[in-house]
């Protein structure tokens, strides 16, 4: 069975680039969510293995981090496993603060520690 990766806020040609890392390293697909009402519609819907958040989102320009807070902050769904998009660790830093995974940056997607940290929700 595919686990299912939830992609928020990313622009067409970032959701493709994080899709094909997942689909050709790991068995699971990749759905992607524009902002947090649609996020959340998805994650109350059916099960998510991972959700990764970009920190800006691409749509409204909102903040990531406050998708992660809203995710983190619901009973329901606190123990589903988030993390940030961002190249800047003090992003990276504030989002684990609030519950979320150590997360990884799109100029990151080709290195050996993005895959190392995915493979610990997504390896099967």
């Amino acid at each position: 069975m595919l686990k299912r990766v939830l992609d928020v806020g990313n622009c067409a040609a970032d959701h493709g680039a994080i899709r094909a890392l997942i689909e050709e390293n790991f068995r699971a697909e990749v759905v992607p969510a524009h902002g947090a009402a649609d996020a959340l519609q998805e994650l109350r819907a059916q099960a998510v293995a991972l959700v990764l958040v970009n920190r800006k989102l691409d749509r409204d320009h909102s903040d990531g981090l406050d998708v992660v807070k809203q995710i983190k902050s619901q009973p329901k769904l606190a123990a589903v496993p988030v993390m940030l998009i961002t190249n800047f660790a003090e992003h990276q830093q504030s989002a684990v603060q609030c519950g979320a995974e150590p997360g990884f940056g799109k100029s990151e997607l080709d290195r050996p520690e993005t895959l190392a940290k995915l493979k610990k929700f997504l390896a099967s």
